[in-house]
């Protein structure tokens, strides 16, 4: 049996499951038995409120034993998961909202505003290291018409997810999510024909385009607050290893590892996002794609293996099709099977319609198994839409 207690009602004994509640959002690093008061007292100083409890595991019984009904698991994160996606989706929102307001700002040569950015990029970082798998279904629910403002937030979302899988420091991430929402700030700055051309871009064009990133750094420069990690973000996301990038066409020994994960996250973002005039790709494929570049000396090869890492062989909201010819949704990885995560079948192939269907360990002995991973363009879906009819079945 699962219960849910206040950090006021535990005791030595205890079997603890998860923490549900926690003001400095600290994380159990795994299940395990409270064996003395001083755990207890730890717990508390890290603003702990409320745990999940195993009743069957513990040494002790609950004052709440009778009186509480038990939990599943699954209803219990599954809750708890479907208010943080929609915090995710909120502040996704709130975040094209403020970028869109710095774009016409700095349109008009106003200096931007880094209150409302520090804002968003806290309220990010928080879901983050709460529930990342929130945020990272909020990037699969895009508009292919507000490309411009989602690439950027999207970027700050991948930025944070990585760095928070490399452990760096909270406060140096909150500048990175800084950097990697206001890097493409300059494009506002680049002609509506050119930036939104869907044909090959000729050598003048492409010489224009490659202008927002000066501009970016001008208008960082311009901006008051701005830590020099932040325009680090902002000044390298095009630099390449190989000195081919631009602006400034810096070597390897002078790109920093900031400058280095947001050229990772920025590609992968471009190649998997679906726009008026194009299909994005699906994850696996922009995997393939990240490591050629870095085999091609454009991108840091450890870096890649880790960004990929974070991710997930496949992300989290993203489609793959099943070998009974379904379409499933990955909800959750398994870390110890990373090629065999946790999906939903949603949508059957042929004929063509939706179904209801149970979740599915892919890891667990099961006739079923991952063809390839796929997009919702592939088969005349939108992602919205998929979502919707998830939310709704329950």
């Amino acid at each position: 049996m699962l219960v849910e207690h206040d950090i006021a009602d535990i005791c030595v004994g205890m079997y603890i499951v998860e923490i549900t509640v926690s003001k400095n959002k600290y994380r159990l690093a795994k299940p395990g038995m409270l064996e003395n008061e001083l755990v207890i007292e730890a717990l508390k100083r890290k603003s702990v409120e409320k745990l999940i409890i195993d009743l069957s595991k513990s040494r002790v019984k609950s004052k709440y034993t009778e009186i509480v009904p038990s939990v599943p698991t699954a209803k219990v994160f599954k809750q708890a998961f479907n208010q943080e996606a929609a915090k995710a989706k909120s502040v996704f929102n709130d975040a094209k909202r403020i970028q869109h307001r710095l774009f016409m700002n700095a349109q008009k040569g106003i200096p931007l505003d880094l209150a409302p950015v520090e804002k968003i990029a806290t309220e990010s970082t928080e879901i983050i290291f709460n529930n990342p798998n929130a945020l990272a279904c909020v990037l699969n629910i895009r508009n292919k018409d507000e490309y411009l403002l989602e690439h950027s937030v999207a970027v700050s979302i991948l930025m944070t997810m990585f760095a928070v899988y490399l452990k760096i420091d909270k406060d140096i991430i909150n500048q990175l999510a800084i950097g990697a929402f206001l890097h493409d700030v300059g494009k506002i700055m680049v002609p509506d024909n050119i930036l939104h051309k869907s044909d090959k871009l000729t050598d003048d064009e492409f010489y224009l385009m490659k202008s927002h990133a000066s501009h970016s750094i001008n208008i960082m420069r311009n901006t008051s607050g701005i830590s020099q990690i932040t325009l680090e973000v902002v000044s390298q996301h095009h630099e390449k290893l190989n000195g081919k990038g631009y602006p400034l066409g810096l070597k390897a020994e002078k790109i920093s590892q900031y400058g280095r994960m947001i050229s990772i996250c920025d590609i992968f973002d471009a190649l998997t996002s679906t726009r008026c005039y194009k299909a994005g790709r699906p994850q696996v494929k922009a995997f393939g794609i990240l490591r050629a570049l870095a085999a091609n000396g454009e991108l840091d090869k450890a870096l890649v293996d880790n960004f990929i890492r974070c991710m997930g062989v496949y992300p989290v909201g993203s489609l793959v099709q099943l070998a009974s010819n379904r379409l499933a949704i990955v909800e959750s990885h398994n870390p110890k099977d990373p090629i065999r995560p946790n999906v939903r079948p949603f949508y059957h192939v042929s004929p063509k319609h939706f179904e209801s269907s149970e979740r599915i360990d892919l890891s667990a002995e099961s006739p079923e198994k991952i063809v390839k991973g796929v997009h919702a363009d592939d088969f005349d879906l939108d992602m919205k839409q998929i979502i919707e009819f998830l939310a709704q079945e329950g």
